[in-house]
C-alpha cells in the first residue's frame, strides 16, 4: 500500500474526509482512484465518482467492487447506456455477481425489456437471498414490472431473516410497502412504512411522505391491475374447478341466455373481455363468426388458449384493450369482470368505442344497496342500479335490459348481482 493510501486511511479514521479525498486526488495509481471513486459515490457525487472509478478500472480491470461501484455511479448520474455497458462488462467477468444481476434487472427494465429484467431479477434472488440490500433493489424492479406479489414474498422472507442491526432494513420495509400498495393493500403498505419509521426516525428511506400520501389517496375506484393479475395467475390452475364446482358460477350461461331472450342476432365479431380460462368463449363460440378474448392474467390466457375456441387472444387491461380497438366488435361480453372495477365510467366509454354502431355490451356484476359503488370485504366491487344507468347513458349507450341475477354463491347464499345488456345506437 502506498504512503498516500495509508495517509488517506489515517485521515478517514480521524473523521477528516475532505483531507483524505485531497490526499487521494494528489496520489497516483488504481487503488487511490478506486478509493476516491467509492468515497465520492458515498457523498452523492456520482459523475465525479464514475470518472475516478473508470480511471481505476483502466489500470486494474479485474477489480469487481470497482465495477459494481461504477455501475451504481453511472446509474445515479443518469447515464443509463454507459451503465448498461458497464454492467454487461461486470457480468461477463462475474456472471454470478448478485449485485450486478440486480443492477442489470433495473437497467433492462428501464430500457423496456421486461422479460430480460425478470430473468436477471430471478438470478439475483437465487444468488443472494439473504442480502437484504440486493433483495430490496430486486423487489423494486419486480414492483415496477407488475410482479408485486413476487416482491412481497421475497421481501417478507428477507426481512424476517435480516439481522436486527442491518442498515438496509428501513429501505426494505419501504420497498415492501410499495409492493403492498401496488397490490391495492393500503393498510399493509402503511404498516410496512411505519415499521421503517420505527427503525429509524431520521427516515433515510423516505417512509413518511409515502404514509402522508396514502392518507390523502381517498376512496379506491378500481382494484390495481397488479392485484387482479396476481390473484388470477395464482388462481388459474384451480379456477374452473372451484368457481363452477364450488361456487356454482353461471355467468357465461346466463349471458348466453340473455342474448337469446333479447333476440340478439348471432354471428359477427365478438369480444370476450376479461376472458379468464375461456368459459364465456365456450358458451358463445357458436354465436360468433370471429371470437377474440383478452385477460390481465397471462396464466388465464394460457388456459383459454388451450380450449382452442378463440380466433385471437392477448394479455391486456380492460379499458385499454377495448379503447385501442375502435368500431371493431358487434358484441362485447364481460362475465363477472366488472366486480374488479369501481367507477364504471371508463369501462362503459371504452365499450362504446370498441362497439360498432348497433353493437351490444352484455355483462354481469354484483349488486350494491345504494346508488353508487362499494368495495366490500371480499375485495370485489358492487354497483348500484343508479350508477349503472348513469354510466351507460354517459357513454352514449342505450340500456336494453337490467335485472337482478346472482352468478355464484358465497357461504351457501346467492351473491346479489345484476345482468345487463346495452346497445350502441346504429
Amino acid at each position: 500500500m502506498s504512503d498516500a493510501i495509508t495517509r488517506a486511511y489515517e485521515l478517514l479514521d480521524c473523521q477528516d474526509r475532505a483531507g483524505a479525498m485531497a490526499c487521494l486526488r494528489s496520489a497516483e495509481g488504481a487503488e487511490a482512484a478506486g478509493l476516491l471513486g467509492e468515497l465520492l459515490l458515498e457523498d452523492g457525487q456520482a459523475a465525479d465518482a464514475a470518472e475516478a472509478l473508470s480511471q481505476a478500472l483502466a489500470a486494474d480491470p479485474g477489480h469487481t467492487p470497482w465495477h459494481r461501484a461504477l455501475v451504481t455511479a453511472l446509474m445515479a448520474a443518469g447515464r443509463r447506456e454507459a451503465a448498461l455497458l458497464a454492467c454487461r462488462a461486470l457480468l461477463t467477468r462475474q456472471p454470478g455477481d448478485a449485485a450486478g444481476q440486480a443492477s442489470m434487472a433495473r437497467l433492462t427494465l428501464d430500457a423496456g425489456d421486461r422479460e430480460a429484467a425478470l430473468a436477471h431479477a430471478r438470478e439475483a434472488r437465487f444468488l443472494a437471498p439473504a442480502d437484504l440490500s440486493i433483495m430490496t433493489a430486486t423487489a423494486l424492479v419486480l414492483v415496477d414490472a407488475d410482479e408485486a406479489l413476487a416482491a412481497v414474498e421475497m421481501l417478507d422472507a428477507a426481512l424476517r431473516h435480516a439481522h436486527p442491526a442491518d442498515p438496509a432494513q428501513p429501505a426494505g420495509w419501504v420497498a415492501l410497502g410499495r409492493a403492498w400498495q401496488h397490490l391495492g393493500e393500503p393498510e399493509k403498505a402503511a404498516k410496512a412504512w411505519q415499521a421503517a419509521l420505527d427503525l429509524d426516525e431520521a427516515d433515510p428511506a423516505g417512509a413518511a411522505p409515502l404514509l402522508a400520501g396514502l392518507a390523502e389517496a381517498g376512496r379506491q375506484t378500481s382494484l390495481p391491475p397488479a392485484f387482479v393479475r396476481a390473484l388470477f395467475d395464482t388462481y388459474a390452475d384451480r379456477f374452473d374447478r372451484e368457481l363452477v364446482g364450488k361456487l356454482r358460477y353461471d355467468a357465461p350461461q346466463a349471458l348466453r341466455q340473455l342474448l337469446l331472450d333479447q333476440q340478439v342476432p348471432a354471428g359477427g365479431r365478438v369480444l370476450d373481455a376479461g376472458c379468464g380460462t375461456g368459459l364465456a368463449g365456450v358458451a358463445v363460440r357458436d354465436r360468433a363468426d370471429y371470437l377474440a378474448g383478452f385477460d390481465l392474467s397471462p396464466r388465464m390466457v394460457e388456459k383459454a388458449q388451450a380450449r382452442a375456441v378463440y380466433d385471437a387472444l392477448w394479455v391486456g387491461e380492460l379499458v385499454d384493450s377495448m379503447a385501442a380497438r375502435p368500431d371493431a366488435f358487434d358484441l362485447v361480453l364481460a362475465a363477472d369482470v366488472l366486480v374488479y372495477v369501481g367507477d364504471l365510467h371508463p369501462v362503459m366509454a371504452a365499450a362504446s368505442v370498441t362497439l360498432r354502431p348497433g353493437g351490444r355490451f352484455a355483462f354481469t356484476c354484483e349488486r350494491a344497496q345504494g346508488d353508487g359503488f362499494a368495495l366490500h370485504e371480499g375485495r370485489r366491487f358492487a354497483h348500484g342500479e343508479a350508477h349503472i344507468k348513469q354510466t351507460v347513458q354517459a357513454a352514449g349507450l342505450t340500456l336494453v335490459h337490467l335485472a337482478p341475477h346472482s352468478t355464484r354463491i358465497d357461504r351457501g347464499n346467492p351473491v346479489p348481482g345484476w345482468i345487463v345488456l346495452t346497445r350502441k345506437p346504429a
